[in-house]
């Protein structure tokens, strides 16, 4: 028997389950059984390669980090000479895709927006490595719309005003869902969310600035 190849193997199964596991249920729910179970593994399995839940959900975050941004850059695609309005759709698009869309990609999407609203041990690591610099990154353009005499505070809360827009859809999907039965945020609704979220943050934006 190939032991190398079939550890890797384990591995993973693991990593697939835990991060479906983590993603739908959330890192106190998760249970390091249920994984296991998923990926038809042993709990000593974890402790091999992983050490222990922790390590697991570490692991998770940086390998689904990995695919998530290579499939959907944080900029998708933005050029320095793009007018900022522009930049403001490609950032929104970006992010509302990867916290809404199906499949690998988007579950540290989802695992970071868990995060937002129950955040664990790890939150701030992933304030350090991820959101802060995405988060400077939005202040970045939003205050690139507003001017550049407009306090860092103002910049601030209107960036969050836009990133709560976009939570929004997410975290209140069962809602909508119910109001409106036939509801889905497949790619044609996330492209509509993304230019309604632009258009009404832009309009205020320029309120904003005229003020």
């Amino acid at each position: 028997m190939n032991y190398k190849k079939e550890n890797s193997k384990t591995r993973t199964a693991i990593m697939e389950a835990a991060g479906k596991v983590f993603a739908e249920e959330g890192y106190p729910k998760a249970t390091v059984r249920d994984i296991c179970r998923q990926a038809g593994a042993n709990i000593a399995a974890i402790n091999y390669h992983f050490g222990d839940k922790k390590g697991l959900y570490l692991a998770v975050l940086k390998h689904y980090q990995g695919e998530s941004f290579e499939t959907y850059p944080p900029d998708l695609g933005i050029k320095e000479n793009e007018k900022p309005d522009e930049k403001l759709r490609k950032y929104i698009r970006s992010f509302l895709t990867r916290i809404m869309d199906e499949g690998h990609p988007a579950w540290f999407g989802r695992l970071l927006a868990r995060e937002f609203t129950d955040p664990t041990w790890a939150f701030d690591i992933l304030v350090e490595e991820t959101i802060r610099p995405h988060f400077n990154m939005l202040t970045d353009i939003v205050s690139a719309i507003l001017g550049k005499s407009s306090k860092d505070r103002i910049v601030r809360m209107n960036a969050m005003s836009v990133i709560g827009q976009c939570l929004y859809f997410h975290h209140s999907h069962p809602v909508i869902s119910r109001l409106y039965p036939g509801e889905n945020f497949g790619p044609q609704q996330i492209e509509e969310i993304t230019n309604h979220i632009t258009r009404f943050s832009l309009r205020g934006l320029l309120k904003e600035k005229a003020k």
